[in-house]
């Protein structure tokens, strides 16, 4: 088991599901992705490089796309939701929607790839 594995089991319900759908959608699309840490959080990796990350904190559940650009790029598609620089913050009540998720793991790809 990997590091990021090893925190969702950490997670409670409901957190771990929401947190482990995020994790599924992403090694879907990257499915060359390793587990392992970045930033002291775990991490998805691809290329030695910072993919994704997601975790729960007391108030709620954040997204780490490392990089402020893909925050940017679907930041007029996350109205209402609790965004900064490089992270994405959202509730168990109200998931980042699947298809900008989706974006968010495609955009980082790009960025990585270049």
């Amino acid at each position: 088991m990997g590091a990021v594995d090893e925190a969702l089991a950490a997670t409670d319900q409901p957190q771990r599901g929401c947190l482990q759908h995020v994790v599924e959608i992403a090694r879907s699309l990257a499915p060359d992705a390793t587990e392992g840490m970045s930033y002291g959080m775990p991490a998805l990796k691809l290329d030695g490089k910072p993919l994704l990350a997601a975790v729960a904190t007391a108030r709620h559940l954040s997204i780490f796309p490392f990089s402020g650009a893909v925050v940017e790029a679907v930041a007029n598609r996350l109205v209402g939701y609790s965004l900064s620089k490089g992270t994405i913050r959202f509730t168990v009540d109200r998931p980042v929607p699947d298809d900008v998720l989706e974006d968010i793991v495609r955009l980082r790809l790009a960025e990585i790839r270049r």
